[in-house]
């Protein structure tokens, strides 16, 4: 999930362990106002951006290219070579296009569309009300149907 917020490999993994630590640190603070999946990711959405906020701005404008593809779609498995070969190019291009929208755009649509939390819960880990996260998920949603259009026919719906 680190990876998906514009972290790259050695970075996420050096925010995992900051994360685990803050985690068991914090753990007798926890109050169980949210169910600790959201704390969880809530530290790590934290860390992800104190990370990401020490960066050079140049290098927040994409991923470099030939890094690991972080999507999977687990339905490729029984795919041909050939079929294998182009989820793989289409991963590799919805990873430029996440890498381009801004930070709050990026994060909500990971968030609620790629990791599959509910919207409240989604606010809750950015820290924001439900109604500014809808805003953010629409501009990115937006914003990433523009950029992959170009590749992709899509659905009007």
């Amino acid at each position: 999930m680190l990876r998906r917020f514009g972290l790259d490999a050695g970075e996420a993994d050096e925010v995992a362990q900051e994360v685990f630590l803050r985690a068991w640190r914090g753990l007798a603070r926890f109050e169980e106002r949210a169910q600790l999946s959201t704390w969880l990711y809530r530290i790590a959405f934290n860390e992800a951006q104190r990370r990401l906020s020490r960066r050079e701005p140049a290098r927040l404008e994409s991923l470099p290219e030939g890094e690991e593809t972080i999507y999977t779609i687990p339905e490729a498995a029984h795919l041909g070579p050939e079929a294998r070969a182009l989820d793989h190019e289409f991963e590799a291009i919805v990873e430029r296009a996440l890498a381009k929208l801004p930070g709050d755009w990026r994060a909500a649509v990971v968030l609620r569309d790629i990791e599959g939390l509910s919207t409240e819960k989604a606010a809750a880990v950015v820290g924001v009300r439900q109604a500014a996260f809808k805003s953010r998920l629409h501009r990115g949603r937006m914003q990433l149907r523009a950029l992959l259009e170009p590749y992709v026919e899509l659905e009007e719906g």
